[in-house]
């Protein structure tokens, strides 16, 4: 593993950024909004100040997924004012299967992973993504589950 990386087995669960709502746009096609690209980056700077820069990145095929994606990896590497620390580039899956996942089919991605390591950020939709962290964290789950750019971690 890369030093300055988090040495523990954590799993991030992100939910995508704030997407447009167009009626004649494919759902799978949505974009994110202003707010959903500013959300991505300061979930990846919260990342980065935390110590859970990702080893292995496993994201949805949809175009807000890949968008909260690269969100996420710029907001990690830091401005020059924040100088977060930028780390490896990790291993970054991009998964048809991510997309209408239900929980096990979101574990099956995961366990895909090889076992040694550190940290994984799944980037994912409703309703799959918080009915998995609810089956992970029961008592920590929100009974709304994650809104938009909300993340949860278990390691």
């Amino acid at each position: 593993m890369t030093e300055g990386r988090n040495q523990q087995h954590a799993l991030v669960l992100l939910r995508h950024a704030k997407a447009e709502q167009y009626r004649d746009v494919p759902d799978a096609e949505r974009p994110l909004t202003a707010r959903g690209h500013a959300d991505a980056a300061a979930a990846g700077a919260w990342l980065a100040r935390h110590t859970l820069l990702p080893d292995v990145v496993i994201c949805s095929t949809a175009r807000r997924t890949r968008q909260t994606w690269h969100g996420v990896a710029l907001g990690m590497t830091g401005s020059p004012p924040e100088g977060g620390p930028a780390g490896s580039s990790p291993v970054v899956r991009y998964a048809a299967t991510a997309y209408e996942a239900q929980p096990e089919d979101l574990l099956t991605l995961v366990r895909a992973v090889p076992a040694e390591t550190g940290t994984v950020l799944l980037i994912g939709h409703n309703p799959g993504i918080s009915l998995l962290s609810a089956l992970l964290d029961p008592e920590g789950a929100d009974p709304d589950g994650l809104r938009t750019t909300t993340w949860r971690c278990t390691s």
